[in-house]
């Protein structure tokens, strides 16, 4: 499969745009679901951990809007990389703003819609908004150029030669044709063994005939293509089976698989229970000058954009750089039980704002380590397990409070959580950076290529 020259602008920066709007209406909500836990807790009457089922899911697996949002990331995300090439980090990190920017606004947004029309009305509004992103995906133009014909009627001779159950059609057409003939023979003879031969069923009806030979002949193609069909969606099947074998003996690869499942575990707890980490520290409403979700938003905001600046410099090893924003974030997630104020509490949420922004590097690495063909397969593997992350993060952390009554333990779990993943990936990295850029299968040696281009 090739794909077109990527054009580093142009069309490219209306894609940029609706991508930036469908990840702020698909994201804003279920981000800043913690202003919705607060009224969750007060309306089912549960425990921490069972109501964080419900903003988990949201956000991650499960439900029919958390399976939309994946869907949506996944396509903003693998269209902007085939539109952009130098400037694939600028674009990255601008449309991964648009899920900050939803944070920030939907945060104050959903509290106003809850105070005038309750948490009902909230959620009613805030579905119909969503509905805008149907607008968004009309623009969205990929380059790809496909190798097979456009989905239409499907036809026998549409079926790729190499997908053959045998080597000639035309003896598969006979062979299936003569079947039928035999088996309708025998079934004649079961029906009147006994019969007199009198002559009569010596001249039968010569158009009688015909239909039924026409109709053996459409019955033994149709069964030809079934098997072909069969054939070739069991070889794609086996294909990427294959693919994604390949893809898992990358060993950077396989520690980003890692990384990004105990980072999601880990680093998505505080956007939704940092309002009531400060009401559980006995902060006073009065203190409050901004949520502490809007200020996670507004700093995520800041932090994907400037990752994603950094990560088009050359001199800027994107690996490393996201495996710093790993261990940082990992040391003040275990720094958040000792922060007793909103001041503490307001600064160790803007750093982890700050560093949650790597999710807009996020894609340039999975893009450097196995090419951009294989974006999209490798990039919905790990969402996949990134949104799994998601859901198991937040009950997990509220079960801690629940059985201790207190948050240190859980978010000593959640920085180690993260610490894990950005000392895996390290290690995966650490022999040369070279390793996470080598296409998939492994390229002849460079020496030899070199000798015979020489020798042209």
């Amino acid at each position: 499969m090739e794909f077109k020259k990527s054009p580093d602008g142009g069309w490219g920066w209306v894609i940029v745009l609706v991508s930036f709007l469908t990840q702020f209406l698909c994201y804003g909500s279920p981000l800043a679901v913690g202003v919705l836990y607060i009224e969750w807790l007060g309306t089912f009457g549960e425990g921490k951990g069972q109501t964080a089922w419900v903003g988990s899911l949201a956000s991650g697996v499960g439900l029919l809007a958390s399976l939309g949002c994946g869907l949506l990331y996944t396509a903003t995300v693998t269209i902007t990389c085939q539109y952009f090439d130098s400037r694939r980090g600028l674009a990255l990190g601008l449309i991964s703003t648009g899920s900050s920017v939803g944070l920030f606004i939907y945060a104050a947004l959903q509290r106003l819609l809850i105070e005038f029309y309750g948490l009902d009305g909230c959620l009613l509004i805030v579905g119909a908004l969503a509905l805008n992103i149907l607008a968004c995906g009309s623009l969205m133009r990929p380059l790809q150029v496909s190798d097979y014909p456009l989905p239409g009627k499907t036809a026998l001779e549409n079926i790729p030669d190499r997908y053959s159950v045998y080597s000639e059609k035309e003896k598969n057409l006979e062979e299936n044709t003569n079947m039928l003939e035999r088996r309708n023979s025998s079934e004649e003879m079961n029906k009147s063994p006994l019969a007199p031969d009198d002559g009569k069923h010596k001249n039968p009806d010569m158009a009688h005939t015909r239909e039924t030979e026409t109709y053996r002949k459409k019955v033994a193609e149709q069964t030809y293509f079934c098997k072909q069909l069969a054939k070739w969606k069991w070889q794609l099947c086996k294909n990427y089976c294959g693919e994604t074998v390949t893809l898992f003996k990358n060993k950077v690869f396989s520690a980003l698989f890692v990384a990004i499942f105990l980072f999601d575990i880990g680093g998505f707890p505080p956007s939704l229970l940092m309002e009531d980490v400060a009401r559980s520290s006995n902060v006073k409403e009065e203190e409050f000058i901004m949520p502490l979700i809007s200020i996670i938003g507004i700093m995520t905001a800041i932090g994907k954009l400037l990752l994603g600046i950094l990560a088009d410099f050359e001199w800027i090893n994107t690996l490393y750089l996201y495996v710093a924003t790993l261990i940082t974030m990992g040391l003040a997630l275990c720094a958040i039980p000792f922060a007793k104020s909103y001041v503490t509490l307001s600064v160790l949420s803007g750093i982890i704002g700050l560093l949650t922004g790597n999710w807009s590097i996020f894609p340039y690495v999975t893009t450097k380590t196995v090419g951009i063909e294989r974006l999209a397969h490798a990039y919905g593997i790990l969402m996949f397990f990134a949104g799994l992350g998601n859901s198991l993060g937040p009950p997990i952390v509220g079960w801690f409070y629940d059985w201790t009554q207190t948050y240190d333990i859980a978010f000593y779990f959640s920085g180690f959580c993260v610490l894990l993943g950005g000392l895996i990936l390290l290690l995966a990295a650490l022999p040369s950076w070279s390793t996470c850029n080598k296409k998939l299968p492994k390229p002849a040696p460079a020496t030899f290529l070199y000798k015979v281009a020489s020798n042209v």
